[in-house]
């Protein structure tokens, strides 16, 4: 019976969400599996896998073929390096404590990296809303100062307006006196 680790695809139209499996290589691909081993959300920056690391290294020392996808992520989180640092304990090229200190490394250092990629992401997320938010305060101040400017000419038509009334009206008084 092949198996593969598998992506087993979850989730809405458009919102992909992955279970990563252990599965016979000839069922569907959302069909029946094995074991699960974790998830994978593509939608998230980075993205958010969570993987039993131990289990993914026991089945690929079992022999289960991850697809492309699976290996990539199964690489990601270190469970190839693992399985490869296991070989060398299997073989007496390292003791298992060796293995353990080298994976641990790996594991702070790729933390690390994750950490910092993250808030890159954070960093620029700040500066794209600091950005948006300057721009509409400069779009506000310039409306702001259209309609006073509209307001000010109004103001300044319906001046003219009674002013001129009022000398219509200023001439036609003195005219009615005279008259009379």
């Amino acid at each position: 019976m092949p198996t593969r680790i598998r992506l087993q695809r979850h989730g809405k139209k458009n919102q992909p969400f992955y279970h990563i499996v252990v599965a016979d290589g000839r069922v569907p691909r959302d069909g029946k599996f094995i074991e699960k081993l974790g998830t994978y959300n593509p939608l998230t920056n980075p993205a958010t896998i969570e993987l039993n690391v131990e289990r993914a290294a026991e089945w690929l020392k079992n022999g289960a073929q991850p697809s492309d996808t699976a290996r990539r992520i199964l690489s990601y989180k270190g469970a190839l390096l693992k399985r490869h640092l296991q070989i060398g304990v299997e073989k007496g090229a390292i003791s298992q404590e060796q293995a353990d200190v080298k994976f641990n490394e790996w594991l702070q250092a790729k933390t690390n990296k994750i950490a910092n990629a993250k808030s890159e992401v954070e960093n620029k997320m700040r500066g794209v809303k600091k950005e948006r938010l300057e721009a509409e305060k400069k779009a506000n101040e310039t409306k702001a100062a259209a309609v006073a400017a509209k307001r000010q000419a109004a103001a300044e038509a319906e001046a003219a307006a009674k002013a001129e009334a009022a000398a219509e009206e200023a001439p036609a008084a003195e005219e009615a006196p005279a008259a009379e």
